[in-house]
């Protein structure tokens, strides 16, 4: 089933902005869920920015300093009434690069694994889990990422259960989704 981001974009217009004057839609789901193609389809329709959980990780084994780098630089400062920033993580040089402000636009889409723990909450307007099945979504992401991926499928893997167990973000979510 293909998202109505549509349906999406307008339903988060009918939610309180919840960090400072700033409406965000969290969009969470494994790997392969199909989370960037929602979201940028939501945001396209909202005119808004997309963070994006990718640009966060600290490398193939941060999926939780991505978490902290989400809090810290962007739903805080947010919630403060502040302007947000992000650094962009350099995969091929295997550290932080450049900043990146956040466009203050009164809405943002952020999307990828762990985009919704729990300390997001107080934050977040609206939070959609993108559900698929394992063999589906690891088609999708080795057909999206490629050969680079393939190696580190497992100890991604293995990290999301960590965080999906400790953050229970499926039964949090105000809207779940299945994408396949």
């Amino acid at each position: 089933m293909t998202p109505d981001h549509f349906a999406i974009a307008r339903w988060l217009r009918t939610r309180p902005a919840r960090a400072g004057g700033t409406r965000v839609l969290a969009v969470e789901g494994r790997s392969g869920s199909g989370k960037s193609t929602l979201a940028t389809a939501v945001a396209a329709a909202l005119a808004a920015p997309v963070v994006r959980m990718d640009d966060l990780y600290d490398g193939w084994d941060g999926l939780q300093a991505g978490v902290d780098a989400l809090l810290e630089w962007v739903l805080r400062p947010l919630g403060r009434g502040e302007r947000a920033r992000w650094r962009r993580y350099d995969w091929t040089r295997g550290r932080y690069a450049e900043w990146h402000e956040v466009p203050a636009t009164g809405i943002l889409v952020i999307e990828g694994v762990g985009c919704g723990p729990r300390e997001a909450g107080p934050y977040l307007s609206g939070l959609v889990w993108l559900e698929a099945g394992e063999e589906i979504r690891r088609a999708r992401a080795l057909a999206r990422d490629g050969e680079v991926y393939a190696p580190h499928w497992k100890r991604w893997a293995e990290q999301e259960e960590r965080y999906y167990a400790r953050h229970d973000v499926r039964s949090r979510a105000d809207l779940v989704v299945f994408t396949g």
